[in-house]
């Protein structure tokens, strides 16, 4: 699916950078963590063009990518799994020389890759947890003093990210309660902002900008035309109305759902309230009217026993409404049918926590221990002079 996705994009773009050739280095890694020999011709294949894109996007020895990092390596685990297929490809195809040299390649930079004890602790000892401070150091090349202003860059741009994230969520929100203009774009906050900064209302000038796809001279004239500017008012007024009868709709729905009459619970809504006071005179009094307000309703008898009219306590209706805000919107279960809403969230709780980094910082155990694995087969093949076959 990815591939399909990337089949799609610009050919110019693709080719300035990684994306693709780290798939294809996924699709082949896939494939040995199965041990599925029967892929071996299209990993051969696959290979070749992870090697060529990356050659494209990093530059002839990594120059452009050295440039782009600083100076860092983020890149050496990516070139090992990348090796250690190869050379496994190799292997299965006969190839032993090329196999080994693949392998050894692969090998050096496993070793580059591991992380010295005392610059571990040393960073650990500041604070950092274990992941990161060896993350920092395996793309900084074991050096300490580059791993700490790594470090501290990782942290300043995560904050960063987070603070965007927050204010651009809060843009989309803010976007969606304003609508779609007649070509379903969203208002553009920017020239929202220009508008309420001379004067205007928020909410009218956003509506004038709605209608009129974002040109500012045009919303300019409807705000300041009195006649236009009275059918803006009139027209937001009635969204918010409109918008108030969706929502009671929506919780009147939930609390049926819960199992009380959908007359009674109607009925209880159009007295007003929160939803605790609604809870409140329909669980009080099951057989009377449930419009009749808090104040009204019994209190337990004089005699201290518990009258069956008496209100539930407090914690009672606050589960109870919990449970209510917990039941889905039939609208949205019909619109999750139609997604794959799990997967959306999965992937994009991933993306949230990934970073550009994150496609390079591979733990490189189970490719050491292929290493060995391969190297230990070629000299056995070769000291007992038979040909590799591909099972």
């Amino acid at each position: 699916m990815g591939e399909e996705s990337f089949s799609l994009c610009d050919p110019k773009v693709i080719e300035l950078i990684d994306n693709v050739p780290i798939l294809q280095i996924d699709m082949v890694w896939c494939y040995f963590m199965i041990r599925d020999i029967k892929w071996l011709s299209d990993a051969g294949k696959r290979l070749e063009m992870a090697r060529g894109g990356i050659e494209r996007a990093h530059g002839k020895d990594s120059f452009r990518l050295r440039l782009l990092q600083g100076g860092r390596y983020p890149e050496l685990a990516l070139h090992l799994r990348l090796e250690l297929l190869e050379g496994v490809v190799a292997y299965h195809s006969g190839q032993l020389d090329k196999s080994r040299k693949a392998l050894d390649s692969a090998k050096a930079k496993f070793v580059q890759l591991q992380v010295p004890d005392e610059a571990l602790s040393f960073l650990m000892s500041m604070g950092y947890k274990e992941r990161d401070a060896k993350r920092a150091l395996r793309m900084n090349n074991q050096d300490v003093g580059s791993a700490i202003d790594f470090l501290a860059e990782e942290k300043t741009k995560k904050l960063q990210k987070q603070e965007e994230d927050i204010r651009r969520r809060n843009e989309i929100r803010e976007q969606k309660r304003y609508g779609m203009t007649p070509l379903k774009k969203a208002v553009d906050l920017e020239r929202l902002k220009e508008l309420v900064s001379i004067g205007f209302d928020k909410e009218l000038a956003a509506e004038a900008l709605r209608r009129n796809e974002n040109d500012t001279q045009k919303a300019l004239d409807d705000l300041t035309n009195p006649e236009t500017n009275s059918a803006l008012q009139v027209h937001i007024e009635s969204r918010k109305r409109k918008r108030q009868k969706q929502a009671m709709e929506t919780q009147i729905e939930k609390v049926v759902r819960m199992g009380f009459e959908r007359s009674r619970v109607v009925a209880a809504f159009e007295v007003g309230g929160t939803l605790e006071e609604v809870i409140q005179r329909l669980t009080a009094l099951p057989e009377a009217d449930p419009t009749c307000t808090a104040e009204a309703i019994p209190t337990p008898a004089p005699d201290g026993s518990a009258s069956s009219s008496a209100p539930l306590p407090d914690n009672t209706v606050s589960e109870m409404v919990d449970q209510i805000n917990d039941v889905e919107d039939p609208l949205d279960l019909i619109k999750a049918e139609e997604r794959d809403v799990e997967m959306e969230d999965e992937l994009s709780a991933e993306i949230d926590k990934a970073d550009a980094l994150t496609d390079y910082d591979i733990e490189v155990n189970i490719e050491g221990e292929a290493i060995t694995e391969y190297l230990a087969l070629i000299d056995a093949a070769v000291g007992s002079g038979k040909t590799v076959l591909s099972q």
